[in-house]
């Protein structure tokens, strides 16, 4: 029997349709029982593997961004820099940007403006990591659930030896 034959076999007697109205994922399930083969593969590594390096880079500044050594280093800064223009460098009549401090206002405005957008390209990118998972998951459900229903077969056909042998 050729492959094509037990590939035709295989989805009839496992799916109850015809090959050619699988789909991709199905035909894959199909195409690594017949090699037996495994199947299960890590959708971090697949994502990596098409991201380019912006997506990457959003990652990063997420994850940086997003963190509490993030959020006290800004603290530490922005405060440093009130301090700086309202009290140290005022007394000298060096403050560059005394109180209400516009530029430090621009700058973080500047600041949400970019991070905003790289924040949520970070998380299309969790997105489309979750629906490769959610795609590997139901592929390697479908080739558990047909790997239990060929074994049902083989120990059905097993049953009905051992009862022949038992009427001769």
């Amino acid at each position: 029997m050729n492959d094509a034959t037990r590939l035709a076999d295989l989805s009839l007697r496992l799916l109850g349709r015809p090959i050619d109205e699988l789909d991709t994922d199905e035909r894959r399930v199909l195409d690594a029982i017949a090699e037996r083969r495994l199947i299960s593969r890590d959708a971090a590594d697949i994502d990596d593997e098409g991201a380019s390096f912006g997506a990457r880079l959003s990652d990063r500044v997420a994850a940086v961004g997003g963190s509490w050594g993030f959020i006290i280093a800004f603290t530490a800064v922005l405060l440093g820099w009130m301090l700086l223009n309202s009290d140290v460098l005022a007394r000298w009549g060096m403050a560059f940007d005394p109180y209400p401090f516009i530029f430090l206002n621009l700058m973080l405005s500047t600041l949400a403006a970019v991070q905003a957008p790289i924040i949520m390209m970070s998380q299309n990118r969790a997105s489309a990591k979750d629906r490769i998972a959610a795609g590997l998951d139901y592929e390697i459900n479908l080739r558990a659930e047909l790997e239990i229903m060929a074994l049902h077969e083989k120990i059905d056909a097993l049953m009905g030896e051992v009862k022949g042998l038992r009427r001769e």
